[in-house]
Protein backbone atom coordinates (compact mmCIF):
# COMPACT_ATOMS: atom_id res chain seq x y z
CA UNK A 1 0.00 0.00 0.00
CA UNK A 2 1.43 3.40 -0.91
CA UNK A 3 1.76 6.41 1.37
CA UNK A 4 -1.07 8.09 -0.48
CA UNK A 5 -3.38 5.18 0.16
CA UNK A 6 -2.39 4.92 3.81
CA UNK A 7 -2.46 8.60 4.68
CA UNK A 8 -4.64 10.01 1.92
CA UNK A 9 -3.71 13.20 0.05
CA UNK A 10 -3.04 16.22 2.22
CA UNK A 11 -5.42 19.11 1.82
CA UNK A 12 -4.42 21.87 -0.62
CA UNK A 13 -1.45 19.88 -1.92
CA UNK A 14 -1.24 18.06 -5.25
CA UNK A 15 -1.03 14.27 -4.89
CA UNK A 16 2.46 12.82 -4.81
CA UNK A 17 3.58 10.18 -7.27
CA UNK A 18 6.28 7.55 -6.88
CA UNK A 19 9.29 7.43 -9.15
CA UNK A 20 12.38 5.21 -9.19
CA UNK A 21 15.65 6.94 -10.07
CA UNK A 22 19.20 5.69 -10.31
CA UNK A 23 22.06 7.73 -8.89
CA UNK A 24 25.60 6.40 -9.05
CA UNK A 25 24.38 2.84 -9.70
CA UNK A 26 21.96 2.87 -6.74
CA UNK A 27 18.18 2.87 -7.09
CA UNK A 28 16.10 5.26 -5.01
CA UNK A 29 12.32 5.19 -4.63
CA UNK A 30 11.21 8.80 -4.31
CA UNK A 31 7.88 10.60 -4.08
CA UNK A 32 6.92 14.05 -5.29
CA UNK A 33 4.43 16.09 -7.22
CA UNK A 34 6.66 16.57 -10.29
CA UNK A 35 8.28 13.27 -11.20
CA UNK A 36 9.93 14.69 -14.34
CA UNK A 37 11.70 17.29 -12.19
CA UNK A 38 12.81 14.59 -9.74
CA UNK A 39 14.21 12.55 -12.65
CA UNK A 40 16.10 15.62 -13.97
CA UNK A 41 17.56 16.30 -10.50
CA UNK A 42 18.63 12.68 -10.15
CA UNK A 43 20.36 12.80 -13.54
CA UNK A 44 22.15 16.00 -12.51
CA UNK A 45 23.34 14.48 -9.21
CA UNK A 46 24.40 11.26 -10.97
CA UNK A 47 26.40 13.23 -13.56
CA UNK A 48 28.02 15.36 -10.86
CA UNK A 49 29.03 12.27 -8.87
CA UNK A 50 30.50 10.61 -11.96
CA UNK A 51 32.47 13.76 -12.81
CA UNK A 52 33.85 13.90 -9.27
CA UNK A 53 34.73 10.18 -9.36
CA UNK A 54 36.60 10.63 -12.66
CA UNK A 55 38.79 13.35 -11.16
CA UNK A 56 39.26 11.92 -7.69
CA UNK A 57 41.27 9.05 -6.34
CA UNK A 58 38.54 7.84 -3.96
CA UNK A 59 36.28 4.90 -4.74
CA UNK A 60 34.10 5.34 -1.65
CA UNK A 61 30.62 6.33 -2.85
CA UNK A 62 29.88 8.32 0.33
CA UNK A 63 32.98 10.43 -0.18
CA UNK A 64 32.09 10.90 -3.87
CA UNK A 65 28.59 12.01 -2.80
CA UNK A 66 29.97 14.52 -0.30
CA UNK A 67 32.44 15.90 -2.85
CA UNK A 68 29.62 16.21 -5.40
CA UNK A 69 27.46 17.97 -2.81
CA UNK A 70 30.31 20.40 -2.10
CA UNK A 71 30.63 21.10 -5.85
CA UNK A 72 26.88 21.73 -6.15
CA UNK A 73 26.92 23.96 -3.04
CA UNK A 74 29.85 25.92 -4.48
CA UNK A 75 27.96 26.47 -7.74
CA UNK A 76 24.89 27.61 -5.81
CA UNK A 77 27.00 30.01 -3.72
CA UNK A 78 28.48 31.50 -6.91
CA UNK A 79 24.98 31.99 -8.31
CA UNK A 80 23.81 33.66 -5.11
CA UNK A 81 26.82 35.99 -5.04
CA UNK A 82 26.32 37.24 -8.57
CA UNK A 83 22.60 36.70 -8.91
CA UNK A 84 23.10 35.41 -12.46
CA UNK A 85 23.00 32.08 -14.18
CA UNK A 86 26.21 33.03 -15.99
CA UNK A 87 28.09 32.42 -12.75
CA UNK A 88 27.28 28.70 -12.93
CA UNK A 89 30.34 26.65 -13.77
CA UNK A 90 30.09 24.49 -16.87
CA UNK A 91 32.12 21.41 -15.97
CA UNK A 92 32.54 20.40 -19.60
CA UNK A 93 34.19 23.73 -20.44
CA UNK A 94 36.77 23.48 -17.68
CA UNK A 95 40.21 22.13 -18.52
CA UNK A 96 41.02 18.75 -16.93
CA UNK A 97 43.80 20.33 -14.81
CA UNK A 98 41.27 22.69 -13.22
CA UNK A 99 38.92 19.81 -12.45
CA UNK A 100 41.78 17.76 -10.98
CA UNK A 101 42.89 20.72 -8.86
CA UNK A 102 39.35 21.38 -7.62
CA UNK A 103 38.79 17.67 -6.89
CA UNK A 104 42.08 17.49 -4.96
CA UNK A 105 41.18 20.61 -2.99
CA UNK A 106 37.73 19.30 -2.09
CA UNK A 107 39.16 15.86 -1.33
CA UNK A 108 41.63 17.44 1.08
CA UNK A 109 38.85 19.46 2.69
CA UNK A 110 36.78 16.30 3.09
CA UNK A 111 39.75 14.49 4.67
CA UNK A 112 40.09 17.36 7.15
CA UNK A 113 36.40 17.22 8.03
CA UNK A 114 36.11 13.42 8.27
CA UNK A 115 39.54 12.79 9.71
CA UNK A 116 40.87 9.28 9.69
CA UNK A 117 37.42 7.79 10.45
CA UNK A 118 36.25 8.45 6.87
CA UNK A 119 39.23 6.79 5.17
CA UNK A 120 39.03 3.24 3.89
Amino acid sequence: MSDLEENGPQQNQPPQESVVVEIYDQQYHLRGTDTEHIIELARFVDAKMRTVAEHSSTADSLRVAVLAALNIADELAQLRETGTVAAATDEAARPPEALRSRADSLHSLLDDVLGDSGKK
